[in-house]
């Protein structure tokens, strides 16, 4: 009976924790552990080039389906990144940032330094900004992110993005 409860509760509080409907972002700032903060609008983001990607099925923690993205055309997230001047004192402390995603209702995603800009993730990373025809001005999800390579998709699918922090490990 106690296991029974202990999963019940666990299934309960993930419910909490995932996002549900949110308020749609009109921009979002990237801010912290660097020389300059940025800003991006809506029209920024519509001005950058951008790429179809494959459609995306979204999975839950277990990998179950729970829905898909469909025609969706994307920036890759590297595209804004890149012009991100971290406050650090050698390329050799680089591996100490991190960057936390924050939407609006305060669920967060934190991506490594390394898996941004040393490894395949970071090449897989994306500001959606067309989804099934719509444009990103017209998506109820926007800012939507995506991580296209993740196993289980739900976990990163970062919907209303307001800000990014870039952090260092103390």
């Amino acid at each position: 009976m106690k296991r029974f409860a202990a999963v019940v509760l666990f299934l309960w509080s993930v419910t909490l924790l995932a996002q549900k409907d949110i308020k749609p972002s009109g921009e979002f700032v990237i801010s912290g552990q660097m020389v300059h903060e940025l800003k991006f609008s809506l029209a920024d983001l519509e001005k950058l080039p951008s790429k179809k990607i494959e459609d995306i099925v979204i999975t839950n923690h277990l990998g179950e389906p729970r829905g898909a993205a469909k025609n969706l055309k994307a920036v890759p997230l590297k595209t804004i990144l890149d012009k991100i001047e971290f406050k650090a004192e050698s390329p050799k402390v680089m591996s100490e940032f991190y960057l936390t995603f924050v939407a609006t209702d305060n669920y967060k995603v934190v991506y490594s330094w390394n898996e941004i800009f040393n490894s395949a993730t970071g090449d897989n990373i994306y500001l959606i900004v067309e989804k099934e025809g719509k444009k990103l001005t017209e998506m109820t999800e926007r800012i939507l992110v995506i991580t296209s390579s993740d196993q289980k998709t739900g976990r990163r699918n970062i919907k209303g993005l307001s800000k990014i922090v870039v952090s260092r490990v103390e």
